[in-house]
């Protein structure tokens, strides 16, 4: 973590540690700025940064099971960089009523580095997907809290469907640079607009299921869904529980930082990001007088689907006093950002609660 700046841990075993809002302003965010989400204990070849022995094996519901290294993965398929968000599935549990067991994220497990691999798709076209594909099941060699190495950390997957779209990718590199430690080295699989628990890192195995995957983390109430809504603090059946899909629309502000003094009657620009786990963000508003009133920010298209998108807005707060900018983004939907949290759930997953931050104009 020392290379990690401005952070904020919320538990160090396993590591985890969030991004304060206004650190997130970059449109590709750096290494220094993301969010780190850890399940286990970091396995000693990403520590050590050797993967002269990696292979990822691919099998399962396939006509012809693959185990390839690292170099195989770079000369037999396509390269592809694209931009693209990963996203905490608990980003935002901190604002749920009642609070929910989890590290208590507040806006800042997010971030849209730039990722470098190869897509998914092709790798599996390779592969021959059986008719009885469903899901797919990610693998890693991260360490089980307990130390025993013969205990699943976390293994999760996603519908066969959602990674041949070609946007799911197996990425070695973040920022142009290889994956660090913390983030996945060797190899990790990125699911955009999913939950990053689907995102494994230190991947090595891709297992072809016939149905969903159900490894760590798939069952119970992990990264699941009442699959109707409840009253806060219901206890949920598990037959009840859906896995969580494509996470919902959401933004940041990201300047000023909040707290902030600005001149009154002086035009002041406010900015942020804003995306969808369906990839389209269709329109974004701010509020400054606590959401009477909404104007229409300036929102700039994605860099590709799936990245997220810068958006502007200039406001003249009218005299001194206290304000808050409040942030608003739709989708291509329709559904827009709530003003409260979301219907409640038991893991406080998926709250895409409007941002806010506060302003204060002085004379």
């Amino acid at each position: 973590m020392s290379d990690k700046k401005g952070l904020v841990v919320l538990g160090d075993r396993p590591l985890n540690a969030e991004v304060p809002a206004h650190l997130l302003d970059d449109d590709i965010t750096p290494y220094e700025h993301l969010f780190v989400r850890m399940n286990g204990l970091v396995p000693q070849t990403a520590l050590d940064q050797n993967a002269e022995n990696w292979t990822l094996t691919i099998d399962g519901e396939v006509e012809n099971p693959l185990e390839l290294t690292i170099d195989d993965l770079k000369s037999r398929f396509e390269n592809v960089t694209s931009r693209l968000v990963i996203e905490c599935g608990g980003n935002g549990r901190a604002f749920f009523q009642p609070g929910t067991s989890g590290n208590q994220w507040t806006v800042g497990a997010v971030g849209c580095p730039e990722w470098t691999g190869v897509r998914l798709s092709d790798v599996l076209k390779e592969a021959g997907l059986k008719k009885t594909a469903v899901y797919t099941g990610h693998y890693s060699n991260d360490v089980h809290l307990s130390g025993d190495e013969e205990k699943e950390v976390i293994s999760r997957g996603a519908p066969i469907e959602k990674v041949m779209e070609g946007d799911t990718i197996i990425a070695w590199a973040m920022n142009g640079e290889p994956l660090t430690a913390l983030h996945g080295f060797p190899l990790r699989v990125i699911v955009p607009g999913y939950p990053a628990s689907a995102s494994q890192k230190y991947l090595n195995r891709i297992w072809i299921r016939d149905k969903e995957h159900d490894g760590a983390k798939m069952t119970g109430d992990s990264y699941r869904l009442p699959a109707y809504p409840v009253a806060p603090g219901t206890e949920v059946p598990e037959s009840d529980m859906v896995v969580l899909t494509n996470m919902p629309i959401k933004s940041i502000v990201t300047f000023p930082e909040t707290g902030t003094e600005v001149k009154a009657g002086e035009q002041v620009e406010v900015r942020g990001h804003a995306w969808c786990g369906k990839g389209n963000v269709a329109t974004m508003h701010i509020s400054v007088d606590f959401g009477q009133t909404w104007q229409e920010a300036t929102l700039e298209p994605a860099a590709n689907r799936f990245a997220w998108q810068r958006w502007r807005a200039n406001v003249t707060l009218p005299q001194h006093g206290y304000y808050e900018v409040w942030a608003r983004a739709t989708d291509g939907d329709g559904i827009s950002q709530p003003p409260l949290s979301p219907v409640w759930n038991p893991r406080g997953y998926a709250n895409n609660i409007q941002h806010r931050i506060a302003l204060v104009a002085t004379a």
